[in-house]
């Protein structure tokens, strides 16, 4: 294959007809010598077995993760991969990384690999976090020196000094992925693939783990970067893609990529309804009956503005008088910001049956934009019962430009309240006009 891209590049990964298939419901493990025999002995006999099936219908079920896709990427850009959950980002990755074989096509990369897909992928329970750094680094292919040279660099990083020789089976979520992001970051690798794994941590390691990234950004290396976090996609990276059920959609600047996506393929729900108690989600404590965003004065799907007061509101079944029902729900925006966070916690259990709680929020708060609600339920405060994460998505609009005066670009901001400004004289002025 030719090494040079379109543009005169030279290229880091190159995808011919990408694709991945999986069958539903079918289970993939390794095969030891006794598999290996027992097959052979019962080959005879497969004809008499059927062929895999969902088991409602007969007919083979299959899923293809990711379809006919051509992507290359040059040395030195960043390429930022965004789209909804379950259309390929993440099958795309493993494939890059050799986790898993492509159904068809090929992928070839150029250059030397460091991978960050999941929180403590490569890292063994049983050994310190000291060993793991070894042995992260050797699995990347690097020398022990070369890991020695940048060991401190990476303990510093993480902020796991203190923990350096304890199993790692003892950490918490938030230092594994620290522990995880440092490794492969610091290691000399030319390509960096990193998933959706910034969320395990707290504001301030995102923030930094986001900085970290620009820094290997600007060294020239060749980073591939999925995130739901649109602002940083904006921000960090030279190209993006956006990918709708395996295959590529759209391509282009990041700005110009996360805006149609926003525009088009972002989900926009703001109400839903399960009828039936027995197949709602829940369990046997709780049972989601609905769920909508509306106007105070309005009804779900009217047209919500900066100006709009708001009502969230949701009904479910309480199936038990015994247990305390919680509530939490996080809002977000397009760019993955969390904008704000509410709960409802009682002292006391309610009645069983079907409970109504909702609550408001004013007009002249939210920017214009795209919000997406995270609920999630508690039993008694402590025991997580469910979480819905994207359980609603609604837009809100801007207003003629009366609250804008004379500007008339993009109004900055998670959040965009209008605030009453006073003046007043303090001392009149003496001088001459």
């Amino acid at each position: 294959m030719p090494t040079l891209s379109k543009g005169g590049g030279l290229i880091a990964i190159r995808c011919q007809g990408l694709g991945k298939r999986y069958r539903i419901g079918e289970q993939v493990r390794y095969r030891t010598f006794r598999d290996t025999l027992t097959a052979s002995v019962q080959a005879p006999f497969r004809w008499l077995k059927s062929k895999p099936t969902d088991g409602l219908n007969g007919k083979e079920t299959e899923f293809w993760a990711l379809r006919d896709l051509t992507l290359e990427v040059e040395h030195g850009e960043v390429l930022g991969v965004i789209g909804r959950n379950g259309a390929g980002k993440s099958t795309l990755l493993k494939i890059l990384s050799r986790i898993t074989k492509p159904t068809q096509g090929i992928a070839e990369i150029r250059g030397r690999v460091g991978t960050l897909l999941e929180v403590g992928a490569g890292f063994h329970p049983e050994l310190t976090g000291r060993e793991n750094i070894f042995l992260n680094g050797a699995m990347l292919g690097m020398k022990r020196s070369e890991i020695r040279s940048k060991f401190d660099q990476i303990v510093e990083f993480a902020e796991c000094g203190r923990l350096l020789d304890t199993p790692i089976k003892h950490f918490s979520s938030g230092m594994y992925v620290r522990l995880a992001f440092a490794v492969a970051a610091h290691l000399e690798t030319e390509i960096l693939f990193v998933d959706e794994v910034l969320s395990v941590g707290d504001a301030v390691f995102q923030k930094k783990c986001l900085g970290k990234i620009g820094d290997v950004a600007s060294q020239g290396r060749t980073v591939l970067f999925i995130s739901h976090n649109l602002l940083a996609i904006e921000s960090l990276c030279t190209r993006a893609i956006c990918l709708h059920e395996g295959r590529i959609v759209l391509e282009g600047t990041p700005s110009s990529v996360t805006a149609r996506y926003l525009q088009n393929w972002m989900p926009k729900f703001n109400q839903m309804k399960y009828e039936d108690n027995d197949k709602a989600p829940g369990d046997e404590n709780f049972r989601l009956h609905s769920a909508q965003v509306r106007g105070q004065e309005g009804a779900a799907g009217d047209h919500l503005t900066v100006r709009t007061p708001l009502v969230f509101e949701f009904e479910y079944w309480k199936r038990s008088s015994q247990s305390r029902i919680d509530l939490g729900v996080e809002v977000f925006n397009e760019h993955g910001v969390n904008v704000f966070t509410t709960a409802r916690f009682e002292s006391s259990a309610e009645p069983a049956g079907l409970l109504r709680s909702s609550f408001a929020v004013p007009g002249d708060l939210l920017n214009c934009g795209t919000y997406q609600i995270h609920l999630s339920v508690l039993l008694g405060g402590l025991t997580l019962v469910a979480k819905w994460e994207g359980l609603l998505a609604f837009e809100v609009h801007d207003v003629p430009s009366e609250l804008r005066g004379f500007y008339h670009g993009e109004w900055p901001g998670a959040i965009r309240p209008n605030l009453a400004w006073k003046t007043e004289v303090i001392e009149p002025f003496s001088g001459s006009t």
